[in-house]
């Protein structure tokens, strides 16, 4: 996997200051999109361990609220299975933390088992998630009045919620 960039106190994609991760890789290709060079899955740097432990050591400090993983595109299956990793080693050194994905998939169909980008991953992946901001940016439905989001049509859904109950749970900012 590659990335593109890493900003260790963004205040604009989630709550809080936040540590993210802009993944390389896209194939929605979003006309207007905000990043269109992160569609090329070769596009900056190789994510290596050292990556690893520059995005855990940017998250020790306490006013920290979480990590962001947008891209590109984190649900390609490609980047998949080592934000998979990552996640899940957050989650276990920062369980206080939150961790926000952003995607250009939806999570009913492209996310679930048939779904276009639906792994051996994805599952577990998910799991590790607290918040999925999902649906394409549509360049007609752009509203600047939006918290956390680009476009009318993109939902910010609260995993925990969603996984327990069966149904896709709107978080306090989706609705």
């Amino acid at each position: 996997m590659y990335y593109s960039a890493i900003k260790k106190w963004d205040i604009a994609d989630g709550p809080g200051v936040r540590v993210t991760l802009f993944v390389s890789g896209c194939t929605n290709r979003c006309p207007g999109c905000f990043q269109p060079e992160t569609w090329d899955f070769r596009y900056g740097f190789p994510y290596t361990q050292e990556t690893e432990a520059e995005i855990m050591e940017a998250l020790k400090p306490g006013y920290i609220q979480g990590l962001t993983l947008l891209g590109g595109e984190p649900m390609e299956l490609e980047n998949q299975p080592v934000l998979l990793e990552l996640a899940g080693r957050v989650k276990e050194r920062f369980p206080q933390k939150d961790i926000w994905c952003y995607t250009g998939f939806t999570y009913e169909t492209d996310l679930r088992p048939g779904g276009q980008r639906y792994c051996q991953a994805t599952d577990r992946f998910l799991e590790k998630l607290d918040v999925l901001v999902d649906g394409r940016f549509i360049r007609e439905q752009r509203n600047l009045m939006l918290a956390f989001r680009g476009s009318e049509n993109q939902r910010i859904i609260n995993l925990p919620a969603t996984l327990k109950t069966g149904r896709t749970v709107l978080g306090e900012w989706g609705k």
